[in-house]
């Protein structure tokens, strides 16, 4: 099932959790050996591979009790734990665990952090080029 969302700037997403905004490399269209694929065989492919666009926070850590003073205000003072992926690292992922989207016509994943297999850090690439 593909969720369609129509908007102006893709930086208004938050993601929560684990959760990494992927928007999936141009397909080849040709094979090694020069034959051309059909629509829709590089998309049906349980590996992708594609760019990180936006991270979530990372895994929450949960805040230590502080029993000791109860008369306190209790404040949540929630950490995460960082994930690997950064902005611009292509990603190697698995198709089942990624959720698409189309955002003003263009194709994304949102794939938790688990799913992802490797990362290739491009100390040079600008997201949005």
């Amino acid at each position: 099932m593909l969720l369609k969302i129509e908007g102006e700037d893709l930086n208004k997403f938050i993601l929560i959790g684990d959760r990494v905004l992927i928007k999936p490399k141009s397909a080849t269209q040709r094979t090694k050996g020069g034959l051309y694929l059909p629509p829709g065989v590089e998309e049906k492919r349980k590996i992708q591979s594609g760019y990180v666009i936006k991270c979530g926070p990372g895994y929450p850590i949960p805040a230590p009790l502080e029993s000791d003073e109860p008369w306190k205000d209790s404040r949540e003072n929630l950490k995460y734990f960082p994930l690997q992926a950064a902005e611009g690292d292509l990603a190697v992922f698995l198709q089942d665990s990624a959720f698409e989207i189309e955002f003003n016509g263009e194709k994304y994943f949102i794939v938790p952090h688990s799913a992802i297999l490797m990362l290739v850090r491009d100390e040079d690439f600008v997201v949005g080029k």
